[in-house]
């Protein structure tokens, strides 16, 4: 098994993908939507982290945190969100696919086992990755402009003055990001 490191930097910036078990487009129903946003409250309560910027697709997530001065501990937040949506959804999501390996370590079949993770940098590569997450839904072809997509932090950030509305639809605007999935 391979010896694994993640970042471990106390009160980091860090850019996160999350995927569905088998990619299955679940993630923007609003059961699991509702889950989602209230297995985030009760983390943040237990364990405070700001929300930088976020886009939930139907099979994957995409977000970025900051966590407190002293706190690197991302997984445990992971862990608790995905269990407490978990949870809640067992019923509608993926309790019936769930095998002897994943039922062994108590997980269910909404999630896959891991995610991804990438410490930000510096401003440059936090507004690369803002700018991908924003960009996701186009690129996935789910919408023609990244204002038409509903799951995103975007809105927030025309509101406060960071994009135009019409943001993206300029190539040189998002073109060649240089973040990966």
């Amino acid at each position: 098994m391979p010896n694994y490191r993640r970042a471990d930097t106390t009160g980091g910036t860090y850019f996160f993908t999350v995927n569905t078990l088998h990619r299955r487009p679940v993630l923007t129903e609003a059961p699991v939507r509702e889950a989602l946003r209230e297995a985030i409250r009760q983390t943040r309560l237990l364990a405070p982290f700001e929300v930088d910027a976020w886009v939930l697709l139907p099979d994957h997530l995409h977000c970025i945190w900051t966590l407190p001065c002293g706190d690197a501990d991302f997984s445990m937040r992971w862990s608790r969100i995905k269990r407490l949506v978990s949870q809640r959804c067992a019923d509608a999501f993926g309790m019936d696919e769930i095998s002897a390996s994943r039922l062994k370590r108590k997980e269910s079949g909404l999630w896959q086992r891991r995610f991804w993770e990438h410490q930000i940098r510096d401003e440059t590569d936090f507004a690369r990755h803002v700018d991908y997450i924003h960009w996701n839904p186009v690129k996935h072809g789910l919408v023609a402009r990244a204002a038409d997509w509903p799951h995103s932090t975007f809105h927030r950030f025309v509101r406060d003055g960071v994009y135009r509305p019409d943001w993206g639809l300029a190539a040189s605007e998002v073109a060649d990001m240089g973040v990966g999935e």
